[in-house]
């Protein structure tokens, strides 16, 4: 049987959506990545609630390793602002290398843990 890439895509995020939840005490930091901009939420499950929230869109080439880094550091900033400082990482369907380890890396560099 051949499986498509949508398949595989869909069986990963269910998976790691299966293990990760947001509570009011470690809210979720979920990452979207579309064809051409990065997208991250801090969220409360509990209350269905976005808490902070950050993109790409103003960057000139925005779903790069470069861009990656500045989302982490924005969205890591916002987060200690809001009185946010452990979060639940989730990847949703994404691997974890390239630009999503580098958003990872650059909010816990600016002081996020997860």
């Amino acid at each position: 049987m051949v499986y498509k890439k949508t398949d595989s895509k869909t069986k990963r995020k269910i998976r790691v959506r299966a293990k990760v939840s947001g509570t009011s005490d470690c809210p979720r930091l979920s990452i979207y990545r579309s064809n051409k901009y990065l997208y991250a939420q801090i969220i409360n499950d509990l209350d269905g609630k976005t808490l902070v929230a950050a993109n790409t869109l103003k960057e000139a080439k925005a779903h790069n390793k470069a861009a990656a880094a500045v989302l982490g550091k924005v969205i890591a900033e916002k987060a200690l602002a809001s009185k946010i400082a452990k979060v639940v990482f989730d990847r949703g369907c994404n691997r974890y290398h390239g630009v999503i380890s580098e958003i990872a890396d650059n909010a816990r560099k600016a002081g996020l843990k997860f």
